[in-house]
């Protein structure tokens, strides 16, 4: 049984694609954010502001894109983030 996620495709207002994320992200459904980061080419700015899980699946997910992703993080993902050494590698923008 896979874990609820849900992902969004948008463009911000400079025209940057968007991909927003919400629920909780494991091994269950790590593929359906491979596919979805994989769907958009160039720049991409993945909101986890609707985040409240993310295990080391997602984390590596989020890690075969480095060169071209920025991640908008609630302060509930900094830990992981920062101590999965993700955080050298990607511009982390803070949720509003």
């Amino acid at each position: 049984m896979s874990t609820e996620l849900t992902l969004t495709h948008r463009r911000a207002a400079d025209g940057r694609a968007v991909l927003g994320i919400e629920g909780e992200i494991d091994m269950s459904n790590s593929e359906l954010l491979a596919e979805a980061l994989e769907a958009e080419s160039g720049p991409l700015l993945v909101d986890l502001t609707g985040v409240e899980y993310l295990d080391s699946a997602g984390l590596n997910v989020l890690f075969a894109h480095v060169d071209r992703i920025e991640l908008v993080a609630p302060p509930l993902l900094h830990p992981v983030l920062t101590i999965s050494g993700l955080t050298r590698l990607v511009k982390l923008r803070p949720s509003q």
